[in-house]
């Protein structure tokens, strides 16, 4: 534990940088989204203002986003190409490197609150398929049918994309990806982060993302930062960003900004890859990087100012 004398806590969270466009939404759904959003931050928040952990907190604010129907993750995930449900997630405690993760599921409610109860486990710390779902019932968390993770958009999203498989044609990033990760800085001086997905619309059956990788799609190390990537999960997988990223903060002494900005940049942008992060450092400094049309994404800062957006603009 980090033993600094109390400060103002700092949340901040994403959900995916497949952000679709104002158009395909009406203004109650976009309405709606961006509540969802607020919900999930002032969850996370009121656990840190009342003296809770970073742990805790970003479980929470994802957790929220996991039960709404606007989002890539647990209810309203996407659906691969057999028209089912996998689902992915990873939780990281910046203070003792302590992680759980979950690949493949396709019950549990909530895979971060699976993946945090294989963070306290220790072992082990990283569950696929069937049997994160067996583990997720014996130790008491809610299971549901598939039926309950499909939505009427996520559906249409897969019969868009079969239809731009058999046409030859490309699909936008909102037809894609998405993905949901919180982190967080707590009155203790600890980070932690946490990500969720159901992955990207028409996967390969039993593909796996960066949403279930240590230091891939979450990371979080106290004195340095804690990360939360959304995008094309590959790509975060080949490049280990959410680690590179502590590790240039680290040994080279840059700012946040600069780091996540230049990853894109590096590793996203020119090989016309989407991708988006979510990151805070020590400081409580917070840095919301993307290289698509938008991103869903939120954050109370130490002054305790609640920010919400979807676009760049």
């Amino acid at each position: 534990m980090t033993t600094t004398s109390p400060r103002r806590p700092v949340i901040a969270l994403h959900g995916g940088c497949g952000v679709m466009s104002r158009a395909l939404l009406s203004e109650a759904e976009w309405t709606n989204a961006r509540a969802d959003i607020r919900k999930a931050l002032e969850a996370g928040y009121t656990i840190l203002s009342e003296g809770g952990s970073a742990v805790s907190a970003v479980e929470s604010c994802v957790t929220v986003l996991e039960d709404s129907p606007h989002f890539n993750a647990g209810h309203g995930a996407a659906l691969n190409a057999a028209g089912q449900h996998e689902l992915d997630a990873s939780i990281m405690d910046g203070a003792t490197a302590q992680a759980g993760a979950v690949a493949g599921a396709q019950a549990v409610r909530n895979p971060v609150r699976l993946a945090r109860q294989l963070m306290e486990q220790k072992i082990p710390m990283m569950l696929a398929g069937p049997a994160a779902d067996a583990y997720a019932a014996a130790h008491g968390l809610e299971t549901m049918p598939q039926s309950y993770f499909t939505t009427p958009r996520r559906a249409e999203a897969l019969a868009t994309m079969r239809a731009h498989d058999r046409l030859g044609t490309f699909a936008s990033e909102s037809e894609k990806h998405g993905t949901v990760g919180a982190v967080a800085l707590d009155c203790n001086g600890n980070l932690a982060a946490a990500t969720s997905t159901g992955g990207f619309t028409n996967k390969a059956v039993g593909r796996v993302g960066d949403s279930a990788i240590i230091g891939a799609g979450t990371y979080a190390r106290n004195g340095v930062c804690a990360v939360s990537c959304t995008g094309q999960g590959e790509q975060f997988i080949r490049h280990v960003v959410a680690h590179e990223i502590a590790a240039r903060m680290r040994y080279e002494h840059r700012p946040l900004a600069d780091v996540t900005s230049a990853i894109l940049k590096e590793a996203f942008t020119p090989h016309g890859i989407g991708g988006g992060i979510i990151a805070i450092d020590q400081a409580g400094t917070i840095s919301a990087e993307f290289n698509t049309e938008g991103m869903f994404r939120g954050w109370i800062d130490a002054n305790g100012t609640l920010f919400v957006a979807t676009h760049k603009d």
